[in-house]
């Protein structure tokens, strides 16, 4: 590889409920993507552990705890100047809400792949989004 940063891999944050969706998640990006993932399963506790972690991406879902808390965290994340500038891929299978938030998220530059998605075009986007691609 010639990135200057290829001795580390890219850390990525993956913030959802399911715990078998994380585990798919961080299957997928360790082994198929070659990224470091963290997980977090606690909504509330998800913007701390965004700025403790410092990822280079987030993958977030909408709806966790049954309700669309994920809406929340993201407006935590990009009001806040430290986390704002980590990019976002928002996954989730609230199709009509990605829908009625659609201007947030075209505001944010944030991305939303709707669930069920396909895992090439997951790790397309991770990617093309990730700071220096």
């Amino acid at each position: 590889m010639q990135k200057s940063r290829s001795a580390e891999a890219a850390r990525i944050a993956v913030i959802n409920d399911d715990t078998a969706f994380l585990d798919l998640m961080r299957d997928l990006l360790e082994t198929d993507g070659g990224y470091d993932a963290v997980i977090c399963r606690e909504w509330d506790d998800a913007h701390a552990f965004v700025k403790d972690k410092r990822p280079a991406l987030v993958i977030l879902d909408i709806r966790i705890g049954g309700e669309e808390r994920g809406w929340t965290i993201l407006n935590l994340l990009t009001l806040d100047p430290e986390t704002r500038p980590i990019p976002v891929i928002v996954c989730s299978a609230a199709i009509q809400s990605l829908h009625e938030h659609q201007d947030l998220l075209s505001k944010y530059g944030i991305c939303a792949l709707p669930k069920p998605f396909d895992i090439e075009a997951l790790l397309d986007t991770i990617a093309r989004m990730l700071p220096g691609a």
